[in-house]
């Protein structure tokens, strides 16, 4: 989630008012796998780009997707839940932090039991450094969101995922010239992408402050979630460390995961949430 991995890469993500979730009781956590669920995020659960010309393609979503070769967090849930019925993808390409309330909102109607969210790559990758999301304004949005979930849905799970890696996309596709070709011509990610080939020392520092941030954004969903209680599980930064190459990401914009990218985002944070 990244501008539309993430504007329209994609950015998962999260609570409110810290004091609410403080003093809220405690939700006693379910058992077994859950019935149903929704997605809460940017173009990386809406899978944007990994079928079409700048397009959703929502069955091939690493949450909610029904594609067999993704084998989203759905289809691996419905594997060991026959009974599970229903899963709703409420995350919009483009999305930032700031649109989570409303999410959580959405997904607190639909009376869904576990909810995934990613998000937070919109906040970093943006139309220069300086446009990024701070991370204490990161911080409240993610709380509101969490504190709605609370509030609507008290017994269900929350999954949360990191925020990619933004320098690694840099790093693995700036000798492609394919790829900067996209990233200047649709103006992609240019806090981390402007000038992919320069090695002078004010764009490396510019890199590292924009990594950085992604960084400082995983440490607040993780503490959210921790405050959140046992029903939130954060990835423990699987998906900010996962390793992906350029044949993961989608040729139409080599900035979002494609098919394959999906699949390895499903398969890695699944590893890393509920033991169903």
């Amino acid at each position: 989630m990244l501008r539309r991995f993430l504007t329209a890469l994609p950015a998962i993500t999260v609570l409110a008012v810290l004091g609410g979730v403080l003093t809220a009781p405690a939700a006693a956590a379910q058992t077994g796998a859950p019935n149903s669920m929704a997605s809460m995020g940017d173009s990386i659960t809406r899978a944007f780009n990994a079928c079409g010309w700048y397009s959703d393609c929502t069955s091939r979503s690493w949450s909610t997707g029904d594609d067999s070769y993704v084998n989203s967090h759905r289809l691996r849930i419905r594997a060991v839940n026959p009974s599970f019925s229903a899963a709703y993808n409420n995350a919009v390409s483009g999305a930032r932090a700031n649109a989570m309330a409303g999410q959580a909102a959405t997904s607190a109607s639909q009376g869904v039991q576990y909810v995934t969210i990613e998000i937070g790559a919109n906040d970093a990758c943006t139309s220069s450094e300086s446009s990024m999301t701070p991370v204490s304004t990161f911080r409240s949005q993610i709380d509101a969101a969490l504190n709605t979930l609370k509030s609507g849905l008290p017994n269900a799970r929350v999954f949360v995922a990191s925020v990619p890696d933004i320098k690694r996309l840099w790093f693995i596709g700036k000798g492609n010239s394919t790829a900067r070709f996209f990233w200047s011509a649709g103006g992609i990610c240019q806090s981390m992408l402007a000038n992919p080939t320069s090695t002078s020392q004010v764009d490396e520092d510019r890199r590292n402050r924009v990594r950085q941030r992604v960084i400082d954004f995983n440490t607040q969903l993780a503490q959210a979630c921790a405050l959140y209680g046992s029903n939130c599980k954060f990835d423990n930064n699987a998906a900010f460390n996962y390793p992906f190459v350029l044949s993961q990401v989608s040729g139409w914009d080599y900035f979002h995961p494609n098919r394959e990218g999906q699949r390895v985002l499903a398969q890695v944070t699944y590893a890393a949430g509920f033991n169903w």
